[in-house]
């Protein structure tokens, strides 16, 4: 038949679901992360610790390693929220520089490339599209923060008794919910630093830049006003602040739990912000 006789038809073949769609930038970006030696070997390096974590909860648990050394010792090794505190605080800095590693991977060569038109031309919405780069990452980092996190919970819980569970149990959701706001705050910084300086490098330094610098410029003002209230500007110091709160451990002085919320909402909204208005299919230059 020839070609001018071939009317156009409607496509009879099988349409994969809306979120199988949807997750199929996840999946191959993954694929493409885990491809760089880099990231893999960062991974492997930030999982250290949480193996020496293990080893501390299975000596913690075993009196009879014990024997024979000061109650001094024993209460240094006891698994509590001190204990947690530490292994979030050591693996949310890794989990920076593993943002700063893949995150600018993830949008800086679309726009560079003026590779968002070809997204946004199939069913695929702005919205969905920075979703599916925050799951990415989300996956990534849970690799040496969260997942790790809960582990080590449920082996405490495993070879403790059920009294430590009853009376900790509040501390696996201080866990669960410290990591997910975290993974959620570095990630933005991360894609909104992507989508911002469009260079993979530049955005990688940004990302670095942003939590150190605003880190020293928070004791900077400090210092200056003989305040604490410089530590709102801190992500990670307002971060740890809901940490403290979550694991019922005492704070260090500064500003309250609220008022860290408010600081981290607000930051949150601004990254928001900067990635819907970066994220365009077209650009209008005046």
């Amino acid at each position: 038949m020839a070609i001018y006789r071939r009317g156009y038809q409607r496509y009879q073949g099988r349409i994969n679901g809306r979120w199988k769609r949807f997750l199929v930038l996840p999946h191959f970006a993954w694929k493409r992360l885990f491809q760089q030696r880099l990231v893999v070997l960062h991974i492997v390096i930030a999982l250290i610790y949480p193996l020496l974590c293990a080893a501390f909860i299975y000596i913690s648990n075993h009196a009879d390693l014990l024997k024979g050394l000061g109650n001094e010792f024993k209460s240094f090794i006891e698994v509590n929220g001190n204990f947690f505190m530490i292994f979030m605080n050591v693996q949310s800095v890794f989990a920076v520089f593993l943002a700063a590693i893949a995150g600018p991977g993830l949008i800086a060569p679309d726009l560079a490339n003026n590779a968002l038109p070809l997204y946004f031309s199939r069913p695929l919405t702005r919205l969905e599209y920075a979703l599916a780069r925050i799951i990415t990452l989300f996956g990534m980092l849970s690799t040496i923060t969260l997942f790790p996190g809960l582990l080590l919970f449920g082996m405490q819980v495993g070879m403790a008794d059920g009294a430590w569970f009853r009376a900790n149990w509040k501390m696996g959701l201080g866990i669960l919910a410290g990591f997910v706001l975290w993974i959620f705050l570095v990630s933005l910084v991360a894609l909104a630093s992507s989508a911002y300086v469009k260079l993979r490098v530049v955005a990688g330094g940004l990302v670095l830049g942003f939590f150190f610098l605003l880190s020293g410029a928070s004791v900077m003002i400090n210092g200056v006003l003989r305040s604490t209230w410089g530590y709102l500007l801190n992500p990670a110091w307002a971060a740890r602040r809901l940490w403290y709160a979550m694991l019922s451990l005492q704070a260090p002085a500064g500003p309250g739990v609220w008022a860290c919320t408010i600081a981290l909402t607000a930051l949150i909204l601004l990254l928001i912000l900067i990635l819907k208005r970066k994220l365009r299919p077209v650009e209008v230059v005046s």
